[in-house]
């Protein structure tokens, strides 16, 4: 029922454009205007049911995108079905970070996690040392789990997408590893299809109490956009000095899914990030709400 009544908002509200776009690289394609005073160098929004994209700014075109690479690294370890799996953190994973500066989850050099909690230590915190943990254990090594991840993206259509890192890392260049605003929306449906990544990306938090093999942990998610935008429910932030601030995110507002992507919105600021996501879903909803709010659907 809820289904039949979406769609019927969005016929009603096909004059702002909803039905059958095709990703575009231009900001006033495929939907009348756009949304206004978005930063972003790159964005695109789509239907969070099919994955189609509604609305792009050049939405084909590759760039870096920092940590949303381990959007992937946890699609590949899910889809091993593996999740129960104890997992040695390498002592190799603290001076990775260091070298490319990059963010950790506070892992400790021999302590033993369950993959399942690597991978909240991944998606919450940003941790670059989960990715190398589950690079290492799943690959099995680096190259072997980047493989892997490109192997992935060509399965899932993804086009001018290459991962040369697995937390997305300046490794060996600022932009090896690069995607384009509509292959990311592509690959956060994907991943929002996995129920377990799904419960982890929308946590606000998470606990670890210490173990004989691991110590006591608590991550809390990047991604302050669960906090501050109704109905949303992930994904992942992302930043670097060439991505500058970067927010994959997917929202649920009176049953209708809508997943989007901002890449660049800023140098300094992670909040000119969610600034944009918030411009983008407020008028992608606001027709289609003002449809459904007088029936009672919210």
């Amino acid at each position: 029922m809820l289904h039949t009544v979406v769609a019927g908002a969005l016929v009603v509200a096909a004059g702002h454009g909803v039905a059958g776009a095709a990703p575009s690289g231009s900001a006033e394609a495929p939907w009348a205007g756009g949304p206004e005073g978005v930063q972003a160098a790159g964005a695109a929004l789509a239907d969070g049911f099919t994955g189609t994209v509604l609305w792009g700014r050049e939405a084909n075109t590759p760039v870096p995108i920092a940590s949303i690479a381990k959007v992937m690294t946890a699609v590949v370890a899910i889809s091993t079905g593996d999740l129960e799996r104890p997992v040695t953190v390498p002592a190799e994973a603290g001076a990775y970070c260091a070298q490319h500066n990059g963010s950790t989850a506070g892992l400790t050099a021999g302590e033993v996690l369950t993959a399942r909690q690597l991978l909240y230590a991944l998606l919450l915190p940003s941790g670059c040392d989960a990715a190398y943990a589950i690079a290492e254990s799943f690959g099995p090594g680096q190259a072997g789990f980047i493989g892997r991840m490109n192997d992935a993206a060509r399965v899932m259509g993804l086009g001018a997408t290459q991962f040369t890192d697995p937390s997305g890392l300046p490794n060996p260049t600022d932009d090896s590893t690069h995607s384009t605003p509509a292959a990311l929306v592509a690959l956060g449906v994907r991943a929002m299809a996995l129920p377990a990544f799904r419960e982890i990306v929308a946590a606000r938090d998470h606990h670890v109490p210490a173990d004989h093999d691991n110590r006591e942990h608590h991550w809390e998610t990047t991604n302050k956009l669960l906090h501050e935008y109704p109905g949303a429910i992930g994904l992942k932030t992302g930043n670097t000095n060439a991505a500058g601030h970067c927010l994959l995110f997917e929202t649920v507002r009176a049953g209708i899914p809508l997943i989007g992507v901002v890449l660049h919105s800023s140098d300094t600021s992670s909040a000119v990030a969610r600034e944009d996501a918030t411009r983008i879903l407020n008028w992608a909803y606001e027709p289609v709400l003002s449809v459904l709010e007088p029936i009672g659907v919210r």
